[in-house]
């Protein structure tokens, strides 16, 4: 296993990773201020799920398959932004499925929630090539299989992430709750729908680079 220095070093790029403003802490917030506590810790365990995904197919080689051929990593990229489109728009379509936090009756499944958030991170080609960056700086080949150092750090992310991400859930749906004021109307559908919409663009404007 990597050692503890290593460990800690690693701890402190995921700290500074998960600390950085992303599409990943966009969605969660949004979701946590549209829909509260849980819809953003469902969302946020869809998308470590996703981490652990990427982590996977980096140990398993298959992550360098964007590297060496530039048009999978297009369709993927194409795939994502498609993807999020649609959610864009069923959630603009939607007249019930959202509630704001504290709203009365039942929002959508959280099931579903955590799974649009894992395919949104799966669907995020350079997730899979930041993992591909990142992780093989801090696996040690003489510590043990590489496969399984990369899974541990994957845990490592996920952990430090769940830490930031859990303070931005709690404040996010304390705002929700704020804006709402007893009526939400329809502003969480238009907040998330613009965040899917924001994040389908940066996946159609994205490079490799």
């Amino acid at each position: 296993m990597p050692t503890l220095s290593t460990l800690l070093l690693f701890s402190l790029a995921c700290l500074a990773l998960a600390a950085t403003p992303g599409p990943d802490m966009l969605l969660i917030a949004s979701r946590s201020a549209g829909q509260g506590l849980r819809a953003g810790f469902a969302t946020l365990f869809g998308i470590q799920l996703g981490t652990y995904c990427h982590a996977l197919l980096a140990a398993l080689g298959l992550a360098q398959l964007f590297v060496l051929v530039p048009m999978a990593y297009d369709a993927v990229r194409i795939a994502g932004a498609v993807y999020l489109l649609y959610l864009a728009w069923t959630t603009l379509r939607s007249k019930s499925v959202l509630r704001a936090p504290g709203a009365a009756g039942a929002g959508q499944p959280l099931r579903r929630i955590a799974l649009q958030g894992l395919a949104t991170n799966l669907l995020n080609p350079k997730m899979a090539l930041f993992v591909l960056a990142l992780f093989p700086q801090f696996v040690e080949p003489q510590a043990g299989p590489v496969a399984l150092q990369i899974m541990l750090l994957a845990t490592v992310l996920n952990l430090v992430g769940f830490g930031v991400n859990a303070l931005v859930i709690v404040a996010s749906s304390r705002m929700g709750r704020t804006l709402s004021g007893g009526g939400a109307g329809r502003w969480p559908q238009y907040l998330l729908a613009t965040v899917f919409g924001g994040l389908a663009l940066r996946l159609l404007t994205a490079s490799r680079q």
